[in-house]
């Protein structure tokens, strides 16, 4: 019997996942992570009137979601001041960007990112037989001039940027990026991510202008709203982008709880300047934490803070091991000279205090195997 005949593509594509979650990492080490502070999740949880609608919600599951999601829809395009047709509902920014790269890409087209961005945005173009371009972070920030002159370069179809920025937590003001808009060569789309937009600092996000052609802005519930698990995503675009979804999208990919859920948390206002506030709190301890054992952390505007462990990757992989190896579930970023960093969540006071007791053993551990 002859197994599957995979597509030329597909077979010549490595079987991966672009981040180990931590369950995985749990049931490899046979015991729970006291702190899980690696993922970028929302230790804070979602509104309790998220909860409420979901709960309210389950016991409607035997019906589809509605495929059009026309009620979250209508209130994301009220929220950002657009139309409707202007917004585009999927599971999560990771769904979207595969729908949009298959939209997009063919066999052979240039992409532009960033050497150690997002990864899950890469492992969709390589699905699609697209060819990466990358350029390295400037000052640990992604470097919007240099992506636009690679794209024009390599006449790029796609530019990823993220602002605030996943794995360093740093960003860029409005001008900054509505400069490199501007800059754009003929026929390129810049995809925004604005998964962390909810943190960012007055200033660093440009008005949305959902009219606009040459840029499609991604947002999530996945993090302020505190609803990763949900996966619960959103792009603003122009109509035309946003309609053209509906030729490639998982129409019933969305789940009615998960809908509900949006809903109620979007309404609820008040709960995401808590859990912002709550963040704040948490990224100045996690500084303090670092501080307090020698190492320096980067300014961050999301829900996670890089700390520089002041070596290079080798060591602070050590460290990050050590911490994992005591219960501290944390990541760090995969390319150099970025990966001289972990990742650290915002967590709980309890989720904070266990990496402060963790962290100088870790530190220590790492040390002394560097000096062997």
């Amino acid at each position: 019997m002859t197994g599957p005949r995979l597509t030329p593509l597909a077979d010549s594509l490595p079987a991966t996942v672009p981040f180990v979650g931590p369950e995985a990492q749990e049931r490899a080490r046979g015991r729970p992570f006291v702190a899980r502070i690696g993922a970028n999740e929302s230790a804070f949880g979602p509104s309790p009137a998220a909860v409420a609608a979901m709960q309210a919600a389950a016991r409607e599951v035997w019906m589809y979601g509605d495929p059009e999601s026309h009620d979250l829809r209508v209130a994301i395009a009220a929220h950002h001041g657009v139309a409707p047709a202007n917004v585009m509902i999927g599971e999560g920014i990771d769904g979207l960007l595969g729908f949009l790269v298959r939209l997009l890409v063919a066999p052979g087209d240039a992409v532009v990112t960033s050497e150690g961005a997002y990864p899950t945005f890469n492992y969709h173009v390589a699905g699609y037989g697209g060819t990466l371009h990358k350029v390295p972070y400037r000052d640990d920030r992604e470097d919007p001039q240099a992506l636009v002159a690679k794209a024009a370069e390599v006449g790029a179809t796609l530019i990823y940027l993220a602002n605030p920025d996943n794995p360093m937590g740093t960003w860029h003001d409005a001008a900054t990026i509505e400069a490199a808009l501007e800059a754009l060569p003929e026929g390129a789309l810049l995809v925004l991510d604005e998964a962390y937009g909810d943190f960012a600092p007055p200033g660093a996000l440009p008005p949305v202008r959902a009219g606009d052609a040459r840029v499609i802005r991604m947002r999530t519930f996945s993090k302020a709203y505190g609803m990763a698990g949900a996966r619960v995503g959103y792009a603003l675009g122009h109509p035309d982008l946003i309609d053209a979804f509906n030729r490639v999208r998982n129409h019933f990919g969305m789940c009615r709880i998960s809908q509900a859920g949006a809903l109620a948390a979007l309404a609820d206002q008040d709960w995401l300047a808590h859990v912002v506030a709550r963040v704040a709190d948490a990224r100045a301890r996690i500084a303090a934490i670092a501080a307090g054992n020698g190492l320096t952390s980067l300014p961050s505007a999301t829900n996670f803070v890089a700390v520089d462990c002041g070596g290079d990757g080798a060591f602070a992989r050590a460290v990050l091991d050590a911490l994992v190896a005591r219960g501290i579930f944390v990541r760090m970023p995969f390319a150099a000279p970025q990966n001289r960093c972990i990742r650290v969540g915002c967590g709980t006071d309890a989720d904070l205090d266990a990496f402060a007791a963790a962290l100088p053993a870790a530190l220590a551990e790492a040390r002394a195997a560097r000096s062997r």
